[in-house]
């Protein structure tokens, strides 16, 4: 026998109940998303690797170690998307959307690609859902965006999110800031980890970042990039805090918000649920206004991406589970089998769950699959039902059979799942 192939590190099938709960806390964030009047879109798994070297930036985590990237056939390097914001910027740019005017509004979601270690609710393959404001600058465009994610954790019924907010400043006021940061990590180096030694000089935001316990305690006293806005970044940041509370918005300023890639400005966020323990950033996002000057194009910016395998972690599941037959339709004889199945499509057509043996069991063995499928009632059809137009429906949670006249029956249940006519009076 030959040795049984594994599924790669990092990499995971997800059983049908796991699937079934994404899938319910996908559908649920779409319709929200429709709600504020965002629209999805596809983008491509692959991308060319110089779109997220150029865009996420040479010096971050992500570019430096943790894309899948390999050569294709015509030897040009692509890569694996590792996120999706410079894909839906370049996605904008590319198909000319800035001509239709307005800001473009949309939303994408698919698995995302990082070699990094396997943790809790994020994998080397991961689901993110992400929503994009693409082409407006104005602080009333990042308070709808808060707004919204907001929003859905109440759709959602998850009370114990926090919404942490900052601002990273714009190319004219981060320099000093940058400055002021990399003086004071170069006093406290030595309490530091090796990766954020090595980041003081090429990413020192992305120290603020770091998880690491003793990181946290030396990063403690360093200075706060609110105290280095110019004054059209600080009034931004201004306009955005008070809409919020306006709106009644729930947030935390939080200094420590920064961010890992290069192209995020001014406003920058996190919602975390510390249920999560040290990774515990539920969705994330910001400002990113000189992204598409790094991928050959000029128009500001901002959205977010919500982990699906976190959300998933946290949402209050209640009753959600698998869905269950309506129906089990079994076949008493074999000259019953093929018309079980006729029966079964035409109860399907009604929008209901009905499952059939495929195995050609006995009734007995078919009933006890019907009450592991936990379908609730039973139709049984045989020579004798065939020759009088009759079906036997059982009922395992009362345990009643009764003979019903097959086309009395279908009327019945066609009548119960029609939805109502429009206009009608109910």
């Amino acid at each position: 026998m030959s040795r049984l192939i594994k599924a790669i590190r990092g990499f995971r099938d997800i059983p049908a109940e796991e699937a079934y709960i994404l899938r319910h806390v996908e559908d649920r964030t779409r319709e929200h998303f429709e709600l504020f009047g965002y629209r999805e879109i596809r983008l491509p798994i692959v991308e060319a690797t110089e779109l997220f070297a150029r865009g996420i930036g040479e010096s971050t985590d992500i570019v430096e170690k943790e894309m899948y990237t390999f050569q294709d056939r015509n030897g040009a390097s692509i890569t694996l998307r590792p996120e999706g914001t410079a894909s839906a910027v370049r996605a904008y740019l590319e198909g000319g959307w800035k001509a239709q005017g307005g800001i473009a509004k949309i939303f994408y979601t698919g698995p995302m690609f990082r070699y990094e270690r396997p943790q809790k609710g994020r994998y080397r393959q991961f689901y993110q859902i992400g929503l994009e404001a693409i082409g407006g600058e104005g602080p009333l465009v990042d308070a709808e965006v808060l707004d919204l994610l907001y929003r859905l954790f109440v759709r959602l019924g998850v009370e114990d999110v926090r919404i942490l907010v900052n601002s990273l400043g714009c190319v004219e006021c981060r320099p000093s800031y940058r400055d002021a940061l990399t003086g004071f990590l170069g006093k406290v180096a030595g309490a530091l980890c090796s990766n954020c030694v090595r980041r003081i000089q090429s990413n020192p935001l992305r120290v603020l970042d770091c998880k690491v316990p003793s990181c946290r305690e030396a990063l403690r006293g360093a200075p706060a990039v609110l105290d280095y806005l110019c004054k059209a970044c600080d009034a931004h940041f201004t306009r955005v805090r008070q809409t919020l509370k306006e709106l009644e918005v729930p947030f935390e300023v939080d200094h420590g918000i920064v961010r890992g890639l290069d192209y995020y400005n001014r406003t920058a966020f996190e919602a975390v649920c510390e249920r999560l323990g040290a990774q515990n950033a539920v969705a994330a996002g910001g400002r990113y206004d000189g992204l598409a000057r790094e991928i050959g194009g000029d128009t500001p910016g901002i959205g977010f991406a919500i982990g699906l395998e976190r959300l998933a972690l946290i949402i209050e599941r209640g009753g959600l589970r698998l869905p269950v037959p309506h129906f089990f339709v079994a076949a008493a004889t074999g000259s019953a089998r093929v018309p079980a199945q006729a029966l079964a499509d035409r109860i399907r057509g009604m929008g209901l769950i009905v499952e059939t043996d495929l195995e050609d069991r006995s009734l007995k063995a078919q009933l006890r699959s019907a009450d592991r499928a936990g379908a609730t009632r039973v139709i049984i059809l045989g020579d004798e039902e065939l020759g009088s137009g009759q079906l036997q429906v059982k009922d395992f949670s009362t345990g009643e059979q009764r003979a019903v006249d097959s086309k009395v029956f279908l009327a019945a249940l066609e009548k119960e799942t029609m939805p109502p006519v429009k206009g009608a009076v109910p």
